[in-house]
C-alpha cells in the first residue's frame, strides 16, 4: 500500500544535497571548490623516512570506529599500523571505540590523531569542536561517487516485503551516532511523514549496539528489522561490493540468502578519513598522500580497512558533509521540539 508522505515537512536530504550542489559554504557564502585528487591519477607512495613533523608526534595515535566486535577492528587494523609504521617510522598505536560517540570524544580531547569516521560522526565532532578536525580522503565507488546507502533489512522468512509492513513491527538503530545506521532513515521515514519514534508506526525501536550487532539481532529475531549501509553497488547476493553486510558475509556471519533488504535511502556522502585540524600541514599531505596510493600499492591493507571493494580514495573538504552536518541540526531542532 502507498506510504504516507508530509508534503509540508522540510525535506532535508534534498535541501542538503541541493546546498552542496549549489556550491556553497555552510553559512551560504560561495565556494572556491578545491579539485579533488584522486587513488586513480596514479599518486606515488611515500618514500619510507621519518619526518620532520615526528617531533610534535612522537606516537601516531588512529581511532577506530565501532560497529564490529573489537578483535575483529584491531585484526584488520594490523597491518595498516605496521605499514604506517614502517613509512613514516614512528609509533603507531590502534584504539578501538566502543561505539561511534568514543571516536568523536577521543578527538575532542585530541586523544587520537586520526580516524576513519561515519557521516554524522564527523560532522558532530566538527560541530562539536568548532572545527577543530578536518576530513582528508573518503572512499570513492567504482562509478566515481563517493556515496553509500542506509538499507533497512528483514529475516527473509518474516512475510516483510516493503516500508509499509514494518507496521507495528520491531526496528534496531545501529548506533545513536551512525549516518546510515540512525540519522539519515530517520530524516528520510520522517520526510515521507513516517513517526521514527516507537509506539506509533514502528511497535518498539532500540539501537542493536553498532552495524554487525543490529543486523545480527534481527537474524536473531529480536528485532523485526534493523538498518545498516551498503554500497548499492556489485553484487547484493554477496552483501554488495562494500559495508556491513558485505563484512558480514565475507566473516561468514550472514548468509544474504536470509536477509531482505526492504529499503534504501537516497546517497549519503562516504564519511572521511580525518584528521585532527590543528596537527603540521606537512603530516596532513603526508597523510593524505599515503591513503590516496595504498589502495595501488598496498590492495590487501586497502581491502581489510575498506571491509570490501571499491576504486580507492578521493580528497574531500568539509563541504561534501553539508547534508549530514544539515542532519545533526536537524536532529537537535527534533528533539528541542520534543522536550
Amino acid at each position: 500500500m502507498p506510504l504516507p508522505f508530509a508534503p509540508t515537512r522540510r525535506r532535508l536530504l534534498v535541501a542538503g544535497a541541493a546546498l552542496a550542489l549549489a556550491g556553497r559554504d555552510l553559512t551560504g557564502s560561495a565556494l572556491a571548490q578545491p579539485a579533488a585528487r584522486r587513488t586513480a591519477d596514479g599518486i606515488p607512495f611515500p618514500a619510507a623516512g621519518r619526518r620532520d613533523w615526528a617531533a610534535q608526534i612522537p606516537t601516531l595515535r588512529i581511532g577506530i570506529s565501532g560497529g564490529e566486535n573489537e578483535a575483529d577492528r584491531l585484526g584488520r587494523y594490523d597491518g595498516y599500523r605496521r605499514l604506517l609504521e614502517e613509512t613514516f617510522k614512528v609509533p603507531v598505536r590502534l584504539y578501538p571505540a566502543a561505539d561511534f560517540a568514543g571516536i568523536g570524544q577521543a578527538f575532542s580531547a585530541k586523544q587520537i590523531d586520526v580516524a576513519q569516521m561515519g557521516a554524522a560522526a564527523f560532522a558532530g565532532v566538527w560541530m562539536d569542536t568548532d572545527g577543530a578536525v578536518v576530513p582528508l580522503v573518503a572512499a570513492e565507488e567504482e562509478d566515481g561517487s563517493i556515496g553509500y546507502v542506509a538499507v533497512m533489512v528483514v529475516r527473509a522468512d518474516s512475510g516483510i516485503t516493503d516500508l509499509a509492513g514494518m507496521k507495528g513491527k520491531s526496528l534496531a538503530w545501529a548506533d545513536p551516532n551512525s549516518t546510515s545506521g540512525y540519522f539519515a532513515p530517520r530524516a528520510a521515514l520522517r520526510a515521507q511523514g513516517i513517526p521514527t519514534e516507537g509506539g506509533q508506526f514502528f511497535s518498539r525501536t532500540g539501537f542493536g549496539g553498532g552495524h554487525e550487532q543490529a543486523v545480527v539481532a534481527v537474524l536473531q529475531r529480536q528485532y523485526d528489522a534493523a538498518c545498516t549501509w551498503a554500497s548499492a553497488q556489485g553484487d547484493p547476493e554477496k552483501g554488495f561490493n562494500r559495508g556491513n553486510l558485505r563484512a558480514m558475509v565475507d566473516k561468514g556471519m550472514l548468509d544474504m540468502r536470509d536477509l531482505r533488504v526492504i529499503w534504501r535511502s537516497g546517497i549519503i556522502p562516504t564519511g572521511p578519513v580525518a584528521a585532527r585540524a590543528d596537527l603540521p600541514a606537512a603530516f596532513k599531505a603526508d597523510m593524505t598522500d599515503f591513503l590516496l596510493a595504498l589502495p595501488a600499492a598496498h590492495p590487501d591493507i586497502y581491502r581489510q580497512i575498506e571491509r570490501g571493494g571499491g576504486a580507492g580514495f578521493r580528497t574531500v573538504t568539509v563541504e561534501d558533509y553539508a547534508l549530514p552536518i544539515a542532519l545533526r541540526r536537524e536532529e537537535a531542532a527534533e528533539r528541542r521540539r520534543r522536550n
